[in-house]
């Protein structure tokens, strides 16, 4: 099997590396929790197991192919066919992001009456970067039985939360995914704060000319 030269090592492994500090410095991620993943061609690059997004290397980082097999490098993350699910269903996607972070988490384990649709539009970047937040069951780290239903929920949303356990992110590059992913964190958080108020989300039509004048 031929793999693209410049996966291990690369502009787009030096970009995960990059940005993987960038989440860890901002307590975005901590811990050794988290992973991305960026596609090339008929292969996905995809941060290892057991390390931390603060102190990934370029040249250390695994390569997977669309199924979700270990082709090159490090031991894949144990999420890793969740990434491959998403890309296998969103062939535009370039770049998925899954964080542990905060608030998302927070949101993840609340009680919600419309598991399909879990935070309101509050922003606009929100609606744009991110649109409708589906609630997925709980799935622990590494259960790969999440996999058939996470590559449905993707056919429809960009977004999605794990119950109990985080947010996954998709874009159509990895600046994309991280803007997606950091834009669910921020609403989420907005969302916690405003709890018990009265909120005025944005309304069906300004979404729909938001969606229209920002296409994804």
């Amino acid at each position: 099997m031929t793999l693209t030269p410049d996966l291990l090592g690369g502009r787009a492994a030096h970009d995960i590396v990059a940005l993987g500090a960038s989440l860890f410095a901002r307590s975005l991620a901590f811990g050794r929790t988290g992973n991305i993943s960026v596609r090339k061609g008929e292969h996905i690059l995809v941060t290892p197991t057991g390390v931390s997004l603060g102190a990934l290397h370029a040249d250390r980082l695994s390569v997977i192919d669309l199924a979700g097999r270990h082709q090159q490098g490090a031991t894949p993350s144990k999420e890793a066919f969740l990434h491959a699910a998403i890309h296998r269903m969103r062939p535009d996607t370039g770049a998925v992001v899954h964080l542990h972070s905060t608030h998302a988490v927070a949101v993840s384990c609340l009680e919600h009456p419309d598991p399909a649709d879990v935070l309101p539009p509050l922003t606009a970047y929100y609606a744009m970067r991110v649109g409708r937040v589906p609630l997925l069951p709980y799935h622990a780290p590494g259960d790969t039985s999440l996999e058939e239903l996470a590559e449905a929920t993707a056919a429809a949303h960009r977004c999605f939360l794990i119950a109990n356990h985080g947010s996954v992110a998709a874009g159509a590059d990895l600046a994309s995914a991280a803007d997606a992913a950091e834009e669910l964190e921020e609403t989420a958080r907005l969302f916690l704060l405003l709890r018990g108020l009265d909120i005025r989300p944005l309304t069906p039509s300004q979404v729909s000319e938001l969606n229209r004048r920002f296409p994804a």
